[in-house]
């Protein structure tokens, strides 16, 4: 019984359909540096680029890539859309040096009567010349037939009649695009057989939109009717929905089609998508499969416990095989086993008593909806176990920050000594100053000498959110010693406040 896998072409077309994207536009650099990157790293066997006649910098743009595809032997693999215009999609083409076509045509008898106005024996004359033109240039061809999905619904014997006028053309591959992203994954099945069975001989490549969001469930089932190729683009990037990404196809056929197999490295897919998200400006989502930041994060503790006793909640979706890691979420619903994971991912061990404190402090930060990294992790360590250190004989119970233009910052300040309460205002020149304003008010009245602060510094956790902590070092002076007090909030004058509170019980 033979073993052999069927071989898909994935075609990517990012730099054309994908550029369609409301908002985006590639410089002809970036095109070239994803070009270059899809066929060298990626491994697609072929790139759309471009639409014919668009502009003079998408003119600028395939000239340079297809002088470093012709450099590199690559040059068939750079595809250009074109239009059935007589000789200038041709010319065009020629002038920019790509030698691959794909002819933009009707696939539905519904554009042909209202876009074209033509009969269907008018159109393919038309395409007919266009196709001989490009042979006498050395251009080889491939057919797009747009609206091929209404096509298939709702006009099948045009669809049937323009194919059969196909198998007497010079063409390569024929396309069929779910130009509108209509298609159910059954629909896409029946209809990718029936064509697949009716001509043997002929390459179908599949265009999936992602309307609906079935353009990867489409894409499984193209594949299982028998298509030979895939237009896939990175990030899902295309126009309204975007088109079928790139990621998703790739992981899905690799883990759910065993007969077939694509040359498309899986490593190089996160990297490629953070460049295009990059260049294009268009953000992927935090949930998007294979590429988005929060795919391969555990965020329940249950979760990380069961990874962790049997690797329960893994599946085939691995993040290694992208390039990535997995992760850990640190907030409100971190287990304890969330932690010990970071933990171990750091080379920390905590006894059992420590690792309840820093979970507590962290579900803390989580209740406020702070972000907390596994990069913020060793400053709250060392902010619960420096808290350990000292009985709190001092609590600073409350605070009013005050700060309005023109006028000068300004505390009222509620603290406990030894569970005498005192109240207190107080102006300076930052809010901080005035909270020590007002803190020496309450020390003057008890008689006791404050330390002098001889150095202030304040800095985010590498790697961490300026929104989720910052950590203040205070250096005190006392009697000639000098003791550093550590404060971590996500507010920078509350984390100094938190250092001085170490500070009043130190002393």
């Amino acid at each position: 019984m033979s073993t052999s896998r069927r071989a898909i072409e994935i075609m990517d077309t990012t730099l054309r359909d994908g550029e369609q994207t409301s908002g985006v536009s590639f410089s002809a650099s970036e095109k070239l540096t994803i070009a270059q990157l899809l066929l060298t790293e990626v491994k697609v066997d072929r790139i759309e680029i471009a639409s014919a006649r668009v502009s003079e910098g998408e003119f600028d743009a395939v000239k340079k890539i297809t002088k470093w595809a012709k450099q590199q032997g690559l040059l068939d693999k750079v595809e250009v859309l074109s239009f059935v215009d007589g000789d200038v999609s041709v010319q065009w083409m020629i002038q920019a040096g790509a030698k691959v076509m794909n002819l933009l045509t009707k696939g539905s008898l519904n554009h042909l009567t209202h876009q074209l106005r033509k009969k269907p024996e008018e159109h393919f004359a038309d395409i007919a010349a266009v196709l001989s033109l490009a042979k006498k240039k050395g251009i080889q061809a491939n057919i797009y037939l747009e609206d091929w999905s209404n096509g298939m619904r709702h006009s099948p014997d045009y669809v049937f009649q323009y194919l059969d006028f196909l198998q007497t053309q010079s063409v390569k591959r024929v396309m069929l695009p779910d130009t509108l992203g209509v298609l159910t994954p059954a629909e896409v099945f029946d209809f990718v057989s029936a064509i697949v069975n009716r001509y043997p001989h002929t390459h179908f490549d599949f265009h999936a939109h992602n309307d609906y969001d079935l353009g990867t469930a489409n894409v499984l089932e193209a594949i299982k009717a028998g298509a030979h190729g895939l237009h896939l683009t990175i990030n899902g990037m295309g126009e309204r929905a975007g088109n079928a990404p790139l990621a998703s196809a790739i992981a899905v056929l690799n883990d759910f089609m065993p007969s077939v197999k694509t040359r498309v490295a899986e490593k190089s897919l996160y990297s490629v998508s953070k460049l295009v998200e990059t260049f294009s400006g268009f953000r992927i989502p935090a949930n998007k499969p294979v590429v988005g930041e929060n795919v391969f994060t555990q965020t329940a503790g249950i979760h990380a416990d069961g990874d962790k006793k049997n690797k329960l909640y893994f599946s085939d979706l691995m993040p290694e095989r992208f390039g990535r890691q997995r992760k850990y979420a640190l907030g409100k619903t971190s287990g304890k086993a969330n932690i010990e994971n970071n933990l171990a991912q750091l080379g920390i061990q905590l006894s059992d008593a420590d690792l309840k404190k820093v979970t507590q402090r962290i579900i803390e930060l989580g209740d406020r909806k702070e972000v907390v990294t596994q990069a913020d992790l060793p400053y709250i360590i060392g902010d619960v176990l420096d808290s350990n250190q000292h009985e709190e004989h001092v609590t600073i119970d409350s605070y009013v920050l005050m700060h309005a233009k023109n006028l000068k910052p300004s505390v009222t300040l509620q603290i406990s000594l030894r569970g005498e309460k005192f109240e207190e205002q107080a102006q300076g020149d930052g809010q901080y100053d005035a909270f020590m304003n007002a803190l020496k008010k309450v020390y003057k009245l008890k008689k006791i000498e404050l330390p002098v602060l001889t150095d202030y510094t304040v800095r985010i956790p590498p790697g961490g959110k300026s929104d989720a902590l910052c950590e203040t070092v205070i250096t005190w002076r006392l009697n000639n010693r000098e003791f550093k007090t550590r404060g971590l909030d996500s507010d920078q004058t509350v984390s100094a406040i938190k250092a001085t509170q170490k500070m009043l019980n130190i002393i």
